[in-house]
């Protein structure tokens, strides 16, 4: 038996004008998925525990079988993993993101937050950017380590893992002010870094650059989702199964390695709307080729065009994951002549509407080549109706694996 999971981070959305009163995945035309559906399993599942933020390391940890209300410790520390830094017992582990700020503002805190992603900077330009926040702004036991794009990770002795931080992609179009963090309740060496970093970042020579040619300059380091040193039971001893996930984002390629799979990147895979979607379908099927029976897939294109809100991109990208990653890796399947199943799910909705994330069930459809059922049509709305709720994500697995 052959195990296939697809994520299309943030697919689930909620009705827009723009798209006719449709959400995207009604909008969409994804006949893979929809025939599938339609032979599968079908329902809505919460992969966010009630009171629980609902962030992708959270909801993917969910549907990997591992509760996020045990196992969460916040994204960074699991893309410090990603990238291969040691953390020790008394690391706390931060996401910097690189983000685009207003500049006509006299004050720091008056500024207006326009991008969280810069315009999806480059890997390339950003590295430019933290080496010089790391150049300028020194201090032991503190080191900012170059990601992808837009995020990167801030290693920082005793910093406190459980302070509070806003998420830059809630407040896109607000004044900064309000979000950012407080000296008086413990966030001073917090603030003072961002303010400061933005006085190095604004007229940086790849700033410069980016402005010349109409682009978004990454003109302020942003703090956010600090934790500790994770650790997850192996994938393989708690499943039987040998695991791979194929990934762009460190966040994802974090909870693989901490999982004891394997973590295989793609040429071409960004993060962002335009990435290497057929890479990452081969990807897969050359997974399954070289012995793996689970493959995890996660496509973080809907998700980031929800951020911008762009409806229609979302649109473009759930199409291009059903046509250039979920048809093939189903045509691979369908010719070893081996079972396998296939579940497809959002980790959660990234509504064009409020441009983040939002807490509520996703839909899903999980399909076994060696049953017929009926099921239904791909949407939120058709998987509503079939009046099939998971309330705990973390035990849908099971249902793949085990029954």
């Amino acid at each position: 038996m052959k195990y296939f999971v697809l994520i299309p981070d943030g697919m689930a959305d909620r009705k827009i004008p723009l798209l006719g009163d449709k959400t995207p995945m009604e909008a969409a035309h994804k006949p893979t998925m929809d025939m599938l559906a339609q032979k599968s399993v079908c329902g809505t599942v919460l992969n966010v525990p009630a009171g629980m933020v609902p962030e992708s390391d959270t909801a993917n940890l969910a549907i990997l079988s591992y509760d996020p209300r045990t196992y969460s410790k916040g994204r960074s520390p699991l893309e410090a993993m990603s990238l291969g830094l040691h953390m020790d017992e008394d690391d706390t582990a931060i996401r910097c993101n690189v983000v685009t700020l207003s500049e006509d503002e006299e004050n720091y805190e008056d500024r207006i937050i326009i991008d969280h992603s810069s315009g999806d900077i480059t890997t390339e330009e950003a590295a430019q950017l933290v080496a010089a926040l790391n150049e300028a702004l020194p201090m032991e036991g503190r080191k900012l380590h170059t990601g992808v794009s837009y995020r990167h990770c801030m290693l920082w002795k005793n910093a406190d893992p459980t302070y509070n931080f806003d998420r830059p992609h809630d407040h896109l179009g607000q004044r900064i002010g309000d979000f950012l963090p407080k000296a008086d309740n413990g966030g001073a060496e917090f603030l003072e870094f961002m303010k400061k970093g933005y006085d190095v970042l604004k007229d940086h020579p790849v700033n410069q650059a980016r402005k010349a040619k109409g682009l978004r300059p990454a003109n302020s380091p942003w703090l956010w989702s600090p934790g500790r040193k994770p650790a997850l039971p192996n994938f393989a001893e708690k499943w039987g199964v040998s695991g791979a996930v194929v990934c762009a984002v460190d966040l994802i390629k974090g909870i693989g390695v901490c999982a004891g799979c394997d973590v295989i990147s793609v040429e071409g895979a960004t993060g962002n709307y335009y990435t290497n979607y057929t890479g990452k379908g081969l990807a897969a099927i050359e997974a399954f080729k070289s012995g793996h029976d689970f493959v995890y897939v996660h496509v973080e294109a809907p998700d980031e065009c929800g951020h911008q809100g762009e409806a229609e991109q979302k649109v473009s990208a759930i199409e291009k994951i059903d046509a250039e990653v979920l048809a093939p890796v189903l045509a691979y399947l369908e010719s070893t002549g081996e079972d396998f199943k296939i579940l497809c799910l959002p980790d959660h909705p990234t509504p064009v509407e409020i441009r983040t994330h939002s807490p509520e069930p996703v839909p899903y459809f999980l399909y076994d080549s060696a049953k017929t059922v009926s099921g239904t049509i791909f949407t939120e709305d058709h998987c509503i109706a079939a009046d099939n709720y998971n309330p705990d994500g973390s035990t849908l697995l099971a249902d793949m694996i085990v029954r």
